[in-house]
């Protein structure tokens, strides 16, 4: 990876999901706002600061490039469209979690 790019893996199970009640959601229901995604970081640039290898990121997944790498799905990010980090390192210090 270049700069301050990050290659995060697709969550293949962010289709369907279940509501509070039991209710399952599909994918193709419409939301009123935007959706952000969790994933999981496989790669960075030498210039991200705060997201490693390892990391799960928070991100809008709408207008971001995908990549296929042999037959697995990836997308291609800036660390500044990075919205929260979820890292295991620091959770003897801190929640882990950064907004």
């Amino acid at each position: 990876m270049l700069h301050d790019r990050i290659l995060c893996e697709v969550d293949t199970d962010a289709g369907e999901r279940r509501s509070t009640g039991g209710i399952v959601i599909p994918a193709t229901a419409a939301m009123g706002a935007t959706r952000l995604s969790w994933s999981k970081v496989v790669a960075v640039g030498p210039h991200a600061r705060a997201v490693e290898v390892g990391d799960r990121v928070l991100f809008e997944p709408q207008d971001k490039a995908e990549v296929e790498v042999h037959g697995e799905l990836y997308v291609v990010m800036r660390e500044r469209d990075v919205h929260a980090v979820a890292a295991d390192r620091l959770a003897d210090e801190a929640t882990g979690l950064y907004l």
